[in-house]
């Protein structure tokens, strides 16, 4: 069961040992978490039983060549998981330890499981969907018990490793949050994943303009004649002013992601435009920030 002793991050020595315990639905990248900090040097075990928690926390958390240890426990435990709640909080009396707890919506991880085709750990009985549930049901003790929570709906497994990366590397300030922000056409629908959305559809479209028609907002002239309207300048001041005054209280909050979207009719000027000011704001801010264009075809 264990993966392998990886080299010890470069920041160990800053660093208590700990000990973190990865759970959640079927589906939802525990492995992926798993394998992303088994890179950044933590011992890495996989459906370790519950009643060798308690062991291998001891071994790890007091061997001074074993800076972090990481372990995943779920389902596939079967009835032994519920004794996890009493097992993990007789471990956090003596040693340093997290639980995070992965989810994903209904329809992320029955696309997951239809993409992989590997059956539920719950078996093959019932649908996917009652699974689902039932997983939920069995989980929710635990997951009231998390120190944090993570909906990988939104993430591709690269997103999922980079954000455990920033999370867990040591270099990354606490007080930081991971955004988003992204450019959309109404006429494809809002991206599911936002949690801020605007409308820019009120600015001049350069759509009708001939020379613009088959162009996106990433072109100078394009944005050039975006930004000659007072309108546009005013709209991004005042945008930049309240995310830059809403990102404080997200952080204290607890959020460490946030998906802030841009939409106008067909996702190919305003909105990518706009997008790209409002990343250069929050950057020029100190957040981090990273810019996707849903909907754009082209790149002049």
């Amino acid at each position: 069961m264990p993966r392998k002793k990886a080299a010890a991050p470069k920041e160990a020595s800053a660093h208590k040992p700990e000990l973190v315990v990865i759970t959640g639905l079927s589906g939802s990248g525990k492995g992926s978490v798993l394998k992303a900090l088994e890179d950044l040097g933590f011992y890495s075990v996989d459906n370790l039983p519950v009643e060798l928690i308690p062991k291998f926390a001891e071994l790890t958390c007091n061997n001074p060549s074993i800076p972090a240890a990481a372990l995943v426990v779920d389902v596939r435990e079967g009835a032994g998981l519920k004794t996890f709640p009493k097992v993990f909080t007789g471990i956090r009396k003596s040693v340093t330890a997290r639980l995070i707890f992965l989810e994903a919506d209904d329809d992320a991880i029955v696309r997951r499981f239809s993409e992989t085709r590997r059956p539920h750990p719950l078996g093959t009985d019932k649908s996917i969907t009652r699974s689902i549930g039932s997983e939920r049901a069995q989980l929710a003790p635990i997951r009231a018990m998390a120190d944090l929570i993570i909906n990988t709906s939104r993430f591709t497994v690269h997103q999922l490793r980079d954000f455990i990366g920033e999370r867990f590397r040591g270099q990354r300030d606490q007080s930081t949050i991971q955004i988003y922000v992204t450019s959309f056409g109404y006429r494809n629908g809002v991206p599911p994943d936002s949690d801020l959305v605007f409308d820019v559809r009120f600015l001049p479209n350069p759509n009708y303009i001939p020379r613009f028609k088959n162009l996106t907002g990433k072109n100078p002239g394009v944005a050039r004649y975006i930004r000659s309207f007072p309108q546009t300048a005013e709209f991004t001041s005042r945008i930049g002013d309240l995310l830059i005054y809403l990102l404080p209280h997200y952080i204290r909050e607890g959020k460490s992601y946030l998906t802030i979207s841009f939409g106008c009719t067909g996702g190919q000027h305003r909105s990518v435009m706009i997008a790209d000011e409002v990343r250069r704001t929050l950057s020029d801010a100190g957040y981090k920030a990273k810019v996707n264009h849903r909907d754009i075809v082209n790149t002049h």
